[in-house]
Order: C-alpha cells, then sequence, then structure tokens
C-alpha cells in the first residue's frame, strides 16, 4: 500500500494521488463540513430571527413571545420579530415553521396544547412534534376556573349546587376547543353531572372579554389573562389547576386539595426549532434562550404577567412532553373529540 502523507504544505497532490478519485472528493466534503458547522454556530442570528405564534395578538402566550423576542435581540444585537400566524389552534404556525429554510431563522413557540394534544385531536394533521427540538420550555403556569359575579357561587361547593339547577342554563368557556381549557370543563361537566354546554373560542383574549361580560359564567382559563380581572372583583376565581397553590393567587384553592386532583395540570409555553436544523446552530439557540431564561430583568417582566419562568433542562423538557402526550391522547379518545379545522 502507498503510504499517505499528512497535508502538510506541498504534501496536497501526495495525498490527492494517494487516494482513489471517489475518496479524495468524500474527504474534501468532510472537511468542509466539520469547517463550516463552527462557522453556521458564530454567524447565528445572521439576520433578523422570526418567532412564530399561532395565536392573535392578546391572550399570555403572545406576550410571553414578545418579552423573549425583546430579550433575544438585546443579547444578540439581532432582531428578533414575532409574527402571529393564527389558526387551527397552532397548526398553520407550526406548518409555516417547518416550511422556512431550517437555518434557525425562524422557530416555533409551542404550546402544552399545540404540542402534546393536536397530534391526537386532528386527524389530518401535516406535522408531528418529532418534526421539532425543544429549545426551552420558557414558562409554566395553572388554569384557573373562573366566575362572572352574577354566579352567586364564592367555591366549589356552592358552584356545584347552582350548575346543578337546570334553570341556571350553565355553560362553560374555553379558550380553545381541544386544548386543556376544553378537556378540564369537559371533565368538571362530566363530574357534576351537569349537561353544560360548550362554548369554545379563539384565544384567550375573547374568552376572558365574554367572562367579564357575564356572555359566558364560568370556565378555565389562563392565569396571566385573569389575575388582573380577579384582583379587581371582575371575576372570581374558584380554584386552580396546579398541584401547589399559586404565589400569585395564594388565597385561592386548589383543585386536588378540594379533592379533585385529576383535574391537575400546569400549561406551558416553549420555544421550538425545526428538527433539521443543524445540530451548531441548535445548540447556539438553546445558549441565547437559556441565558435569557436567567436574566432576572427578563423573569421579573414574565412573573409580572404571572407566568413562572422553567428552568427545566431541554431533556426533562422532552419527557414532559412525551408524558403529556399519552395524558392527553388518552383524554382525546375519551371524549370522542375530534378537531375539524
Amino acid at each position: 500500500m502507498t503510504p499517505i502523507t499528512s497535508p502538510r504544505a506541498g504534501s496536497v497532490g501526495t495525498l490527492r494521488d494517494a487516494l482513489p478519485r471517489g475518496a479524495w472528493c468524500a474527504a474534501l466534503a468532510l472537511v468542509a463540513m466539520c469547517a463550516l458547522q463552527p462557522a453556521a454556530a458564530q454567524t447565528w442570528p445572521a439576520k433578523p430571527v422570526s418567532l412564530l405564534v399561532g395565536v392573535p395578538a392578546g391572550g399570555a402566550l403572545d406576550p410571553f413571545a414578545r418579552t423573549l423576542a425583546d430579550q433575544l435581540a438585546r443579547q444578540t444585537g439581532t432582531p428578533f420579530v414575532v409574527d402571529n400566524k393564527p389558526g387551527a389552534n397552532g397548526n398553520l404556525s407550526a406548518e409555516a415553521a417547518l416550511a422556512a429554510p431550517a437555518d434557525g431563522h425562524v422557530l416555533w413557540i409551542g404550546t402544552q396544547s399545540m404540542v402534546t394534544i393536536n397530534p391526537a385531536a386532528f386527524a389530518q394533521l401535516r406535522w408531528k412534534a418529532s418534526d421539532f427540538k425543544p429549545v426551552i420550555k420558557g414558562v409554566e403556569a395553572p388554569l384557573v376556573l373562573v366566575t362572572h359575579p352574577s354566579v352567586p357561587a364564592k367555591n366549589l361547593a356552592e358552584l356545584k349546587q347552582w350548575v346543578a339547577n337546570p334553570a341556571n342554563k350553565a355553560a362553560y368557556a374555553s379558550f380553545s376547543p381541544g386544548t386543556p381549557s376544553h378537556f378540564l370543563g369537559y371533565q368538571l361537566n362530566e363530574m357534576l353531572k351537569a349537561g353544560m354546554v360548550h362554548v369554545p373560542y379563539k384565544g384567550s383574549a375573547p374568552q376572558v372579554t365574554d367572562l367579564l361580560g357575564g356572555q359566558v359564567p364560568l370556565g378555565f382559563t389562563q392565569l396571566a389573562s385573569a389575575v388582573p380581572h380577579i384582583k379587581a372583583g371582575k371575576l372570581n376565581a374558584i380554584a386552580v389547576t396546579s398541584t401547589q397553590r399559586s404565589r400569585f393567587l395564594p388565597q385561592v384553592p386548589t383543585l386536588a386539595e378540594l379533592g379533585h386532583p385529576e383535574l391537575s395540570t400546569t400549561i406551558w409555553f416553549g420555544l421550538f426549532a425545526p428538527a433539521s436544523t443543524p445540530p451548531a446552530v441548535l445548540e447556539s439557540i438553546r445558549a441565547a434562550a437559556s441565558k435569557a431564561q436567567a436574566d432576572p430583568g427578563y423573569r421579573a417582566k414574565l412573573e409580572a404577567l404571572s407566568l413562572d419562568v422553567s428552568d427545566e433542562s431541554v431533556a426533562a423538557f422532552e419527557n414532559t412532553i412525551a408524558t403529556e402526550t399519552a395524558r392527553w391522547s388518552a383524554l382525546v379518545k375519551a371524549t370522542g373529540f375530534k378537531a375539524t379545522d
């Protein structure tokens, strides 16, 4: 076998002559790839980054996305732009993220319902959870069961009595069909044997607007959307869905302590990148997002929205997604729910 000299100055021709043409081309490609990977990581972001959000402006998800975008822009010196693409419970935004080049400049803000419920709820889903890689679990919060002040119930026991009276024509609002807000309302309805009508909305903002107006008397809604109105006396808080009381509503009991642990859950918002994003770029995005999560000013802004910033690792976040997907998939099957859009 002909010895191969190391590629010192003046020896490239020797190396090229010693290798078959195909092997020489493959070696050049490998060297180029290795050289480009660090460069790609160093140049992210090389242009403005879009954060795709699957809900309209308002509610709780949009301000989280804008707070994150502002923090990442400050850190990197590059604009991060929130792009609202509502529709089909976030599916349109997920599809748009996957249609863009996977170079780290179009990222997706996914929610618990989008990532862990949509795959079971939408029969014709054009994407799957494995099409994305988790970057960070951004924030987490319970839902809160609220009533309009016209409902003469100050606690769950009184609410049960009020709902049981057919004359009250009770109904419950959700911020979207096929979300924890919907399924917890369904479970509450089953528990109370009440026959309540489900009134779905397209986001937390319109849901809370109608709860405030009394168009619908009760519902599970997002803490960030409800807390200001609860403190102002415009909505009554019956219970929260976390296993421990929320520090933002410490006087409000949990459903678990009221004897209904099966209704316990929290919702989360996370940052995701298309799975085909180059590993070096993905690590750069994760590093920037982790730095944002640790910033005291950033955390304070989100806590002011009644959102707890998560410190969950990527591995733990992936496990959370798998566990919750199994839970909600079983509930979707039990209810027979099928999304239609």
